[in-house]
């Protein structure tokens, strides 16, 4: 193991070093860094010019301008000499300090649409692979290629004029219309009666009750002026959260382990009863606050499943920590809508943006300031997030029928093992050796996605850095782009490679 984790990253650094010497001469020749200033009308062009050709080397070729270059980016690897160089920019700036506020706007973009788009797309992609050749198998491929097929420019550009600025315009007199609440009602039906399933009896009793909830829910959020004071409250908080515990219990463990249910019953009442001790304490939070508290859940969750756990702790540690997370997701979530109130305020009525990762000017508690960079990076993520989808539904899909036909799943289905058992613990964890390789490669192609979102939706990520670089012939940022796209790929393909090794047991690594 340790021989092969050393072969690793020494052919790693190898392939990153070609990498860079091949992008940097490329850029190198093609980039006019001087194009701006030899156009100039200064009376003190030719000074300009020559105090940048000594700032950039630019006087150097370069082949030996990389050497320079990576000179400095092996001073990054010792640790604690704080002797980075990563170059200068056009004016002066060093990129190993705008990088960092760059790397962070994209990595807080590019992880939130990774993670939603396994989360759904896994999801979906087992549906309708149990449910193969329905309706909603059909529906959900058809969506899929359709979405795999627009370009990112126009879902941005449809997102913008749907979602942002129809939104808004809703917010100015929030009331829904009978029409819209009759085709919200059929919509909803027919999605759960499609995921439910069964004989046409129950489908029509299923798309009547969902249709007809739905509506009524939405008619009393129009109601009530919901849209404008939006909140979950006590009752749903406690529905929501016991539906929660049930829910993990029986997809991790099945209804018939006391254990589980204990473990997800203990979790649901600490969530409660945070929900409303913690108040007083949610109203001077800050973001160390909020990550004790995330700490403490994490730890309640495993402990709480390990002591009541019996004969298998594993599971039910599982079970805890997902309806201990889950859980505080619905308190946290509660807590940040009673904030839009101020956020409607600071944005004149208008809080869906278009662009940027933040109002400018706004100042706010932690709350605020979440519920602003959430509303910015949403249609981002849903952008990066549409586009991943449709890849992992039919992965997963592919993945989950081709599980499904092999011998060890019939034999497990003739022993009497119920369905849950058969589809959670054998034939999920052999599903997701293919999808390993796809997340690996994933990272690298949202990175490289989010130079065209950032540049639609004005984000400073690394894709408005690359941008901006690439069309001043800025070489530096540039390459400080590629080092971080081309490090981050290297590594998550080494770990889908040691992600082979756990969930498949015939893989070595030696």
């Amino acid at each position: 193991m340790v021989s092969f984790i050393l072969r690793r990253i020494l052919v790693s650094i190898l392939i990153l070093i070609a990498a860079s010497f091949l992008m940097y001469v490329m850029v190198g020749y093609s980039a006019q860094p001087l194009q701006d200033l030899e156009g100039s009308n200064s009376p003190n062009k030719q000074q300009l010019i020559d105090a940048r050709v000594a700032l950039l080397d630019l006087d150097v070729p370069p082949p030996l301008r990389w050497v320079l270059w990576l000179g400095g980016v092996a001073k990054c690897a010792i640790p604690f000499a704080n002797a980075c160089d990563l170059g200068s920019t056009i004016s002066n700036a060093q990129v190993v300090d705008i990088l960092p506020n760059a790397l962070a706007a994209t990595v807080q973009l590019v992880t939130f649409a990774l993670v939603l788009a396994i989360l759904l797309g896994v999801t979906i992609g087992i549906i309708t692979a149990l449910r193969q050749y329905s309706g909603l198998d059909n529906t959900v491929t058809f969506v899929s290629f359709f979405l795999y097929s627009l370009p990112v420019f126009l879902v941005a550009v449809l997102l913008k004029e749907f979602i942002a600025i129809g939104f808004n315009d809703f917010l100015r007199d929030p009331v829904i219309g009978t029409g819209a609440l009759v085709a919200i009602g059929i919509v909803v039906g027919a999605i759960w009666q499609s995921l439910l399933g069964g004989d046409r009896r129950r489908r029509l009793v299923v798309f009547l009750v969902s249709g007809l909830a739905t509506s009524g829910v939405l008619l009393l959020m129009s109601a009530t002026g919901w849209f404008m004071n939006p909140g979950l409250g006590p009752i749903p908080v406690i529905l929501l959260v016991a539906a929660i515990a049930l829910g993990a219990a029986t997809l991790l463990a099945g209804l018939r382990n006391r254990r589980a249910l204990i473990t997800a019953g203990i979790n649901g009442a600490i969530a409660i009863a945070a929900y409303f001790v913690l108040q007083p304490l949610f109203d001077v939070s800050s973001a160390g606050t909020l990550f004790i508290l995330a700490i403490a859940t994490i730890a309640v969750g495993l402990v709480s499943g390990f002591l009541a756990g019996g004969y298998d702790r594993g599971q039910n540690m599982r079970v805890g920590l997902v309806t201990a997370l889950l859980s505080s997701a619905v308190v946290l979530v509660d807590r940040f809508m009673q904030s839009w109130g101020d956020l409607l305020a600071a944005t004149n009525g208008r809080p869906i943006a278009t662009v940027g990762s933040k109002t400018p000017g706004l100042s706010g508690d932690v709350w605020l300031a979440g519920l602003d960079t959430f509303v910015h990076l949403t249609l981002p993520i849903i952008a990066l997030l549409l586009i991943s989808f449709a890849g992992y539904t039919r992965y997963s899909r592919a993945g989950m029928l081709e599980v499904l036909s092999l011998d060890y799943i019939r034999t497990a289905r003739a022993k009497g093992l119920p369905e849950r058992t058969v589809i959670v613990r054998h034939a999920f964890r052999n599903m997701l050796i293919p999808l390993t390789t796809l997340v690996a490669f994933d990272v690298g192609a949202l990175l490289g996605g989010a130079i065209i979102t950032e540049r639609i939706f004005a984000i400073p990520g690394m894709g408005s850095l690359f941008n901006a670089g690439l069309f001043r012939g800025d070489l530096n940022p540039v390459m400080g782009y590629f080092l971080i796209v081309a490090a981050m790929a290297i590594t998550f393909n080494f770990l889908a490679d040691m992600a082979y090794a756990g969930l498949d047991p015939r893989v070595r690594i030696r």
